[in-house]
Order: structure tokens, then sequence, then C-alpha cells
């Protein structure tokens, strides 16, 4: 027993010291991604130790990743059982279904807050006994600082994923286009259509594979107070069945006013108000609040389809419920922080700029996210945590990884990637039934070259003895 114990040791000794898996190491030379630019820590969730380090104490950028670390955070910090709440308040009389006033609508940074949650909202209001609202329609967003302008992360200012967090957004104030191919030619819709978003659609199709669609394609945006005209140009397969694209074209206010504007109306509602935003007015009633999904099924859209939004909302609620309003990034990365130290887990290289991986500044080790996976998998809030992670081969931003290897379904793992960074880290189930944390963090000008390393990788984990 005693020498059967002693050579345990020495493998996991040596495994912590060891190079990279050969696969691993001969995957990454074929792309010319340098080792010294990749840091891996791979632990049996039951260890105390490694069995598998590589640079796994240098600081890097985990682009997407890092929603690990913000929903982990939330998760214990708010509880998987966590709401968000939205308020509606009249600044008003109320008589024969008439408010005589403005309607107020006060948000707390629903990440998921969707049209047809808005729809549910107006439902109640008009059985709140509102038909005619005489007056304008208040947004209050004080709940979150209000945000500096920013430029975005990248030149694609138009894109869903530069969407800026609100304390009231409507579906992340994104404008999903479904683009299809037939015999009459292409055609281009809006998923949920605003009357404001007009569509001049110049594709032409196209034969042949799909392929890499999206660079066939061009889009050119014309954006005004109350409208945005936008253009596509280029060609679009049959081959590619239905696709989207997801941009962001009009403020969070905006969204959330054409929205409300569409859907009172279509219920039977009377508004010609305009929009302001401000503060809730004194005296204002409260006629009704709404209360979202809980967190644990939220975090489930954050970390499967890597929605950026949704992960800053979060971080901001962090930073709220823990510090007080008005919400910052500063005050949700202080408390995330503050949580780490009272777990016990010292991330002195730890960066957080917004909580969502898009960002060229955000940084951690891949020791230490080992670490808080481990960490993570012994706590009480292990489901949540795991069933937000996309599935290998399954769902998520892996369904198309590994299908039909050994690996396949025998993962929960996270991806990332930005230029110059891409990542993976969550859990392997290996062939004897061991759970092991996995984290692969590259950054290199080609390390969106690094799948196939990272396919070997988790291959290998599965593998192990």
């Amino acid at each position: 027993m005693l020498q059967v114990l002693l050579a345990a040791v020495l493998f996991t000794s040596l495994g912590a010291e060891a190079a990279l898996p050969e696969t691993v190491a001969e995957a990454l030379k074929k792309e010319g991604v340098p080792q010294q630019n990749v840091a891996v820590y791979v632990q049996a969730v039951a260890d105390k130790a490694p069995v598998l380090e590589h640079n796994a104490g240098q600081a890097m950028n985990p682009a997407s990743v890092m929603k690990i670390v913000t929903t982990n955070a939330a998760l214990d910090l708010l509880t998987p059982a966590y709401r968000w709440k939205t308020e509606v308040y009249r600044d008003g009389s109320l008589a024969d279904w008439v408010l005589q006033g403005n309607l107020v609508i006060r948000g707390y940074g629903d990440p998921g807050f969707k049209a047809q949650d808005f729809w549910r909202l107006l439902i109640s209001l008009r059985q709140a006994g509102v038909k005619k609202i005489s007056g304008d329609l208040l947004i209050d967003k004080s709940y979150f600082a209000a945000a500096a302008n920013s430029p975005g992360f990248d030149s694609e200012k138009w894109r869903a994923y530069n969407a800026q967090p609100s304390a009231f957004l409507v579906n992340g104030r994104n404008t999903s286009f479904k683009f299809a191919a037939g015999d009459a030619g292409v055609t281009v819709n809006q998923e949920f259509e605003l009357p404001e978003v007009l569509i001049v659609n110049k594709l032409k199709r196209a034969a042949g594979a799909c392929g890499d669609w999206r660079s066939r394609m061009t889009y050119d945006v014309q954006s005004g107070d109350d409208k945005a005209v936008v253009t596509f140009s280029g060609s679009y397969a049959a081959d590619c069945g239905e696709r989207y694209l997801e941009l962001s074209l009009f403020d969070d206010e905006q969204y959330a006013f054409f929205t409300f504007r569409k859907l009172w109306r279509e219920l039977g509602g009377e508004f010609n108000g305009r929009l302001k935003l401000q503060a809730l007015p004194q005296g204002a009633v409260k006629l009704l609040e709404q209360q979202s999904e809980p967190l644990g099924s939220v975090v489930r859209d954050i970390n499967k389809w890597s929605n950026n939004v949704m992960a800053r909302q979060l971080l901001l609620t962090i930073a709220a419920e823990k510090a007080g309003a008005p919400a910052t990034e500063a005050k949700g990365a202080a408390a995330i922080q503050g949580w780490l130290t009272a777990k016990g887990l010292k991330f002195d290289e730890l960066v957080i700029e917004n909580g969502s991986g898009l960002s060229r500044v955000e940084r951690i080790s891949a020791g230490h996210l080992g670490q808080l996976l481990v960490h993570a998998y012994n706590s009480p809030v292990m489901p949540e945590m795991m069933a937000s992670l996309p599935i290998l081969a399954l769902d998520g931003t892996i369904k198309q990884r590994l299908k039909g290897s050994q690996s396949d379904g025998r993962a929960h793992l996270k991806t990332g990637s930005i230029n110059g960074v891409s990542a993976i880290a969550g859990y392997v189930l290996d062939a004897n039934g061991h759970r092991h944390v996995l984290v692969m963090l590259v950054n290199h000008a080609r390390a969106g070259a690094s799948r196939n390393a990272q396919d070997a990788l988790i291959e290998w984990v599965q593998q192990q003895p």
C-alpha cells in the first residue's frame, strides 16, 4: 500500500513538472504557436495538486473565459435563487383606464429582459387598469452609474457584442436579422420587428457551399433619432440555410422606447408621448413589479452562448447588491476580489475590467483559474455552475467540437476568443469516471490556430489512467 501511495505522489509530482503532452506540443508547433505563449493547468477535482502545469502562474488575457469568474462569484454571492426586478410606477392620477400623467419604468439591471418579458409586463399594466397614457414614458436607469461614452471594443461599432450595459436593457438592445435564400432570391427579416428599422436588401443569391458567409456580405447603417436604415450588399448562398446577424442600432433607451410603443399599441393601449430619462419622481405610485428568471437559469445563457452584455450586467448587479447603487465596474471588481479573499483565494494578478472578457486588460493565471474551478466544484453552487457551461459536442459554443470522439458529451467547457487570444476552461470526465479541471490560455498573434492543441489536451485528460 505504501509503495502504491508513493508511486501516486511521484506521478503527481512528475506530472506537475512535466512538459506538455506530446500531442499538444505537436499541434502547437504545427501552427507556429510558441509554448511560452501558452499556459496550461490540469487537476483532478478530488486531488490537492495538479497533474499538469505549464506557465500556470503567468498572468494571461482569458477572453470570454473570464465569465467563469463573474458567474461563479455571482452564484455564490447572490445565490442561484436571486431574481432581478423591474418596477412600474404612475406619476399622475389614474381613473377610468386613463393615466393622467407619466408612466415610469424603473430598471434594476435584469440581463435577460426580452421583448416577451416586456409584453408580459405591459399585459399586467393593462390588468392594473391602464389603457391610455396621456403623458410621457419615463425610464429610471439610476441603479447603474451612467456609463462614459465608450468607443466599443473594436471598429465594429454596430455589432451586438459592443452594446453597453444598462439598468433597463431590452433584448440586449440588439436587432437580430435572419437571412435565407430560396428560388426567389435572398430574404432578410428582423426576428423581432421594429418599424423604426428599415431594411434595404441588395443581396444576390449565390451558388456553391456556404463557407465563410459573413465575408461575402457587407452592411451599412444610417442611424437617426427615430429610425435606422440598414443596407445589406454582397451575396448569400442557398447552402447556408438560415443564418443570423445581431446589430445594435439604437441606444438602450431608444430601443426600450420603440419596443414599448410597439407592444403597447398591439395590446390596444393608447400613447402619443415622448421618452424621458430621469430618476423616479417624488410621489410616484407603484403599480406593479415583475421578477426575472432565477440567476441559476440566467447564467446558462451567459456561459453557453458567451453573452458579453449579460456578463457585464451581472458584474454591475454584484456591485449594486454588495457595494450599493449606483453600480460601477470598479465596485463589482472589488466585490469579487473581496469574495476571493474571504474564500482564502489570493489572486494578485487578477484584473477585472467589465467581467465579460471582452477586454484587452483583463488578466488571470491558468493556475488560479484552475483553483477557482476546483473550489467551485466543491461548493454548494456546483450544480448550477457546471450546468451553465457548454457541453462538448452537444450545445453552446463547443457544439461542433470533437463530435464522435471519446470526449463527446464528457466535458463542460467555456471558450474564449478575441484577436490574439484563445482560451478554454472547465471540467473533463476521464475514461474512469474521474473529473478533472482543465485550463488552457493562449496569448499570441496565432492564438486562433491553437484549437487543435486545445482539443488534443481535452483528449489527453479524457484518457488519463
